[in-house]
């Protein structure tokens, strides 16, 4: 296949088994770039069809990119890798969206934006056809993960996840987008705000699509892989916060029992409180732990920035430091428990209080487990920055 030559603008669509809608897509598309008054590609990239897309598309002038790889990630991934323009408006081939009135997404990129995001819900001035979008994405979907999106994310998309947008082919390279199903969608709304790139909007109307057979939108399994996809970018809501908050109160009350009981009015906490608090402190610093893998995950698969604050961790949280103060934690563990093996000893290894001796074992295991824990996560820690130089 021999690439374009370089052009103005392309007008890419990912396509699969759209003969119903590709012509009359790429019909609008032309009128657009007529209508603004640019020069321009309709490239389509074809991700499998069986039903003649690839024909139609050609005769109508397009150019088709085929991707062999399913999904649509992929698709608009191997598209916007191909697209011969400066700037680039995809979308969807089934004619709910009208390329014909692209001039407010080209207008924003020639003044600075680096991606322009489609709204099509009210809240951003948009709108939507009778029937064009099921309930269930209107008024659940759609809402939830926006706001999601723009709470965790700071976006000022009202429309998270509408797939008429525009981006510059620069943006594009920056982003290295790694994502093949439709998750791709949050992918790029979520590394441009995290590279701080210039996102803005523009109100459209989602028409009803012009298909005959069902989507291959997937609602509750789509739905699921975007919302995961968020929470992996920011864990600090789904683990650090309450992760933080778990160890806090659970080491307050642990330290505190530690001390001896605490009676409230007729109600006495004691030593099966002391374990539960034990249990929530091991369980919060886990879940800091696991926060921090989540992160370290994205940063070294390329998902975060080069210059995340993960970046200076590496230098600064070595293998040595994290090994040094997890077995120092650990000993202290060992000496406790060992204090409550010689109390054993001294009565000769027969029975003892527990009122006497199990605060200690307590005391002494939960050490020791945050010890380990902590060279654990040290060691991992470190293996998944032996590459980071080479960020």
């Amino acid at each position: 296949m021999t690439a374009a030559p370089s052009t103005e603008i392309t007008i890419l669509m990912p396509c699969l088994n759209e003969a119903e809608t590709i012509v009359a897509c790429i019909a609008a598309a032309k009128a657009g770039l007529q209508s603004a008054g640019i020069e321009g590609e309709i490239l389509i990239a074809d991700n499998g069809s069986t039903d003649g897309s690839i024909e139609l598309a050609s005769a109508s002038g397009a150019r088709v990119v085929p991707v062999s790889q399913r999904g649509y990630g992929n698709a608009l991934r191997t598209g916007l890798a191909a697209a011969s323009g400066r700037y680039i408006i995809m979308g969807d081939a089934d004619l709910s969206y009208d390329f014909s009135k692209i001039a407010p997404f080209l207008e924003k990129l020639l003044a600075g934006a680096d991606l322009v995001m489609g709204c099509r819900l009210p809240s951003g001035g948009g709108s939507i056809e009778p029937g064009a979008m099921p309930w269930k994405h209107r008024w659940i979907g759609n809402p939830i993960l926006t706001f999601i999106g723009r709470s965790l994310f700071k976006c000022p998309s009202h429309d998270f996840h509408c797939g008429l947008r525009a981006l510059r082919k620069e943006a594009f390279e920056k982003l290295d987008l790694r994502t093949g199903g439709m998750e791709f969608a949050s992918e790029m709304v979520i590394k441009a705000s995290l590279r701080g790139m210039r996102i803005e909007e523009t109100p459209i109307t989602l028409h009803k699509d012009g298909r005959s057979r069902p989507p291959h939108l997937r609602s509750w399994r789509d739905g699921w892989r975007h919302l995961r996809f968020m929470l992996l970018f920011s864990p600090r809501w789904l683990l650090l916060y309450p992760g933080i908050s778990a160890t806090l109160i659970g080491g307050f009350f642990f330290l505190r029992l530690l001390a001896g009981p605490i009676t409230l009015g007729h109600i006495n906490f004691d030593l099966n409180s002391l374990e539960i608090a034990g249990l929530l402190l091991l369980f919060g610093y886990q879940m800091v732990l696991f926060a921090c893998f989540a992160r370290i995950f994205a940063y070294t698969r390329g998902f975060l920035p080069a210059k995340h604050v993960l970046s200076k961790a590496f230098g600064f949280f070595t293998l040595e430091k994290g090994l040094i103060s997890g077995s120092l934690v650990l000993l202290a563990g060992f000496i406790v428990i060992l204090f409550a093996l010689l109390g054993w000893a001294s009565t000769g290894f027969g029975n003892l209080d527990p009122l006497d001796t199990t605060r200690t074992v307590i005391a002494g295991r939960t050490l020791a487990s945050i010890g380990i824990q902590t060279i654990l996560f040290s060691l991992i820690f470190s293996y998944l920055g032996v590459d980071d130089t080479s960020r």
